[in-house]
């Protein structure tokens, strides 16, 4: 990539800057006790209502990104709205990692330009998939983010499972580790022994995804997975709900499954994106329509 003779170089996190804390507290998680479980957002709300509940790491996901936007996922559409997502995340109270697909870009160069914005804007984690391509051309993106931003944690993910060559999972992540990858997520692998195998293969924490009716956290845990990703399954799930909710409705049913009052979501708004208006998390959900809030209805 040919640098822009009018683009000033961008000021780098300092040593003891809260980028460079957080991804180290990040790269903690992975080899705590329990794996971690990592739930992924779409939005400022659903973010700020997943830290409510206790997560300290919350990464968000493509396909969600893509959709709320009217954008293909996987295609290298939706750079601006990822980046424009990880602004809004990136000062929240909890780690955030994006999912970048495969970085928007085949040149290692941009790639490292658009993790360097991330890592600026508050990102501790990003997602870097493979998909078909050559694993080469990603292990060069890896080691392009890894020297452009090296506090972020790189977790590398291999499609193999998904596109049915597992058996060139291994080679692919061990080129992936050793360009500096600081994860490896191989999504589609469910089988134990196979998670076992890879383990005893790997030097970095090995992410996977989770698949209802697949193996428990324990069971995964046990196996020796340190990282257990949701991926797009809470939008997928926010959107099934909503259908439920509605079919019920014109049924002359009362829709099903908790619902959070106006309040509650009202509440997930930061101090500073309505003046006069405090933040807060959710505590809980609840059946009832809730307060009314600056004279809105609760019902809008």
């Amino acid at each position: 990539m040919t640098a822009d003779p009018q683009r000033q170089p961008r000021p780098q996190p300092s040593q003891a800057s809260p980028s460079r804390r957080g991804a180290t507290a990040f790269a903690a998680l992975h080899r705590a006790g329990e794996p971690l479980l990592l739930p992924n957002a779409w939005d400022h709300a659903s973010a700020r209502a997943l830290a409510g509940q206790g997560f300290r790491a919350i990464g968000t996901t493509s396909l969600g990104v893509a959709a709320a936007a009217g954008l293909p996922d996987g295609a290298a559409a939706t750079r601006e709205e990822t980046l424009r997502l990880a602004v809004t995340l990136g000062s929240g109270p909890f780690l955030l990692s994006v999912d970048a697909e495969g970085g928007f870009s085949d040149d290692p160069g941009e790639v490292a330009e658009f993790a360097r914005e991330l890592y600026a804007a508050g990102a501790v984690g990003i997602n870097l998939e493979d998909g078909p391509g050559p694993a080469a051309r990603h292990a060069a993106k890896i080691a392009a983010v890894k020297q452009a931003a090296p506090g972020l944690f790189v977790n590398a993910r291999t499609d193999t499972h998904w596109l049915g060559d597992g058996d060139g999972t291994l080679a692919r992540l061990d080129a992936y580790q050793q360009a500096g990858a600081d994860g490896v997520f191989v999504p589609g692998l469910t089988d134990p022994r196979g998670i076992e195998t890879l383990v005893r293969h790997l030097e970095v924490p090995l992410n996977v995804l989770y698949a209802p009716g697949g193996p428990t956290l324990a069971r995964l845990a046990d196996a020796g997975v340190r990282r257990v990703s949701l991926g797009s399954l809470l939008y997928r799930r926010a959107l099934g709900a909503a259908l439920e909710a509605v079919a019920d409705i014109r049924a002359d049913l009362p829709p099903k499954g908790a619902t959070p009052s106006y309040g509650d979501v009202a509440g997930l708004a930061s101090p500073t994106d309505a003046p006069g208006r405090g933040g807060q998390q959710v505590a809980g959900h609840s059946g009832g329509s809730g307060g009314r809030c600056r004279g809105r209805s609760a019902q809008s």
